[in-house]
């Protein structure tokens, strides 16, 4: 506890970042996603007036599914479009300012979409959900990424994994303004739907005090004196000598300090492991079941008995618990490492999915099997949390180098949004054909996973990119010459020995 406040009042300005990026970024996805749920009576109800105004005739029941399916997928359509940018985005305008416009284009689509009940147009929720889904595509991979490069080494596990935090954060906050009582009304709904604007307008309002990323300034600026500053800014006054040093080795290893596109990152053999354990980590986040776990919920609750409200307000302590658990993963991290917490992670959720669809199968038998499936479920979402929800984020972004973490971001995020999108669309039809031994497929997912990362994960705990670079290279390389690292700072880059 010392420790970390004495890390607290030396790195108050990355405290105080960190939360700036995390208001403005995986808080205010996670937020949309929990509110969307609330919203969905009202807003049928929404599209079924309009459209009676309009044509003098209730709308049919199967268009009305269709145009809130649309109103729920189109948000995955936009995430996947501004993912798919993000890479060129982030080249060529930088991290900063790329956040700095996506926050306008949230505020302009929270508006257009709180407008729609004054202005009688179902389509305008549609444009402001595409727009949130584009906003969103575009901001995820740059808090991910913006987070990890202004961390240094002994921090980058604990700021990484606040995106969970803040994720979770959003979520739970959603679940209560979502509610009956608050925004959840037939009055309210449109300002519950607008107010995913506000984080976007408190990041656009406070992000252009801090800093770029100091790697960025000086490696594809050349603003030595930009670097200097953006370090005491964020890290102190104190000696950061070995974090300046690492910088400095990963620059004389870029060639021309060029970002590489997607399919030039796909064809170098140097960095055929880093992308084959994104795709898995990636991969393994969409088919470990957490989703299916949030739809099955409410079913569980009504099963065990519980009403319609009583079965809300549980799913809210479902969001706290989870909430809870993100900040254990901050605390525990950089002690446990992030192999550890993702693998043994995978494990425990794996044996928790095999007594979910046990006590399903038996919930009809006996009168206490409900609560049973509850406990696993909290239980599930916990592990979740704790595990590899944070430290996923954490490995995804130290196991590239500046040069290729972008389009490996893009990869990553394409992947999520399309992930979201397939088992959105397939998981209904995979639960009405297996019941509750769907649950035994995301199970296989999961024990395959674990033991691909207990064999082939390198430990990216207090290593530098380069030194975990170096690990990889064994793999990538195995009977092959591996490339010499350079270890030496050349004259032209020692100009940070005197922060």
């Amino acid at each position: 506890m010392t420790g970390f406040l004495s890390n607290l009042v030396q790195y108050q300005g990355l405290f105080r970042m960190i939360t700036v990026l995390g208001i403005g970024g995986t808080f205010q996805i996670g937020f949309q996603i929990s509110t969307i749920t609330y919203m969905s009576q009202h807003v049928k109800a929404f599209i079924n007036e309009t459209w009676l105004e309009r044509y003098g005739y209730p709308i049919q029941q199967d268009n009305l599914l269709f145009l809130w399916s649309i109103t729920v997928s189109i948000f995955g359509i936009g995430g996947l479009l501004g993912s798919s940018g993000s890479r060129y985005l982030t080249v060529k305008f930088g991290k900063k300012k790329c956040l700095l416009c996506n926050n306008v284009l949230m505020i302009v689509a929270a508006s257009i979409m709180g407008c729609s009940k004054i202005s009688q147009s179902f389509e305008m929720i549609l444009v402001g959900r595409f727009m949130c889904g584009v906003s969103a595509g575009l901001c995820v991979p740059l808090h991910h990424q913006y987070v990890g490069e202004i961390s240094p080494k002994k921090l980058r596990g604990f700021a990484n994994s606040t995106s969970s935090f803040f994720w979770t954060l959003g979520k739970a906050i959603g679940q209560i303004t979502g509610q009956r009582e608050l925004l959840g009304s037939q009055s309210l709904w449109p300002v519950l739907m607008a107010s995913c604007g506000l984080p976007a307008l408190v990041q656009l309002l406070t992000l252009p005090f801090f800093p770029e990323s100091p790697p960025y300034l000086l490696m594809h600026k050349g603003d030595q004196e930009g670097c200097k500053k953006a370090i005491r800014q964020l890290w102190g006054e104190g000696q950061h000598q070995a974090e300046i040093d690492d910088i400095m080795k990963e620059k004389a290893t870029m060639k021309n300090t060029k970002i590489l596109s997607v399919l030039e990152l796909v064809k170098e053999p140097a960095f055929r492991w880093q992308l084959y354990m994104i795709v898995i980590l990636t991969a393994t986040i969409q088919l470990c079941g957490i989703n299916a776990i949030y739809l099955y919920t409410f079913e569980v609750l009504q099963a065990a008995g519980f009403d319609e409200r009583m079965a809300s307000y549980m799913t809210l302590s479902i969001g706290l618990s989870e909430l809870v658990a993100a900040v254990v993963c901050s605390s525990i991290i950089e002690r446990l490492g992030r192999k550890v917490l993702i693998r043994g992670g995978y494990w425990i959720m794996g044996s928790l999915l095999a007594a979910i669809t046990v006590t399903l199968s038996l919930q009809d038998w006996y009168f206490w099997m409900p609560y049973c499936s509850l406990a696993l479920i909290v239980l599930f979402s916990i592990v979740f949390a704790v595990g590899p929800g944070g430290a996923t984020v954490s490995t995804r972004v130290e196991i590239f180098k500046l040069s290729c973490r972008p389009p490996a971001f893009v990869i990553s995020s394409v992947l999520n949004w399309l992930g979201v999108f397939v088992i959105g669309t397939t998981f209904p039809f995979i639960v009405e054909r297996l019941k509750q031994f769907c649950f035994l497929i995301f199970m296989v997912v999961l024990f395959t996973s674990g033991t691909i990362v207990h064999l082939f994960l390198p430990e990216t705990k207090g290593k530098s990119i380069m030194e975990i670079t170096e690990e990889f290279n064994k793999l990538n390389f195995r009977n092959k010459h591996i490339p010499a690292t350079p270890n030496h700072v050349t004259e032209d880059y020692t100009f940070c020995t005197r922060l």
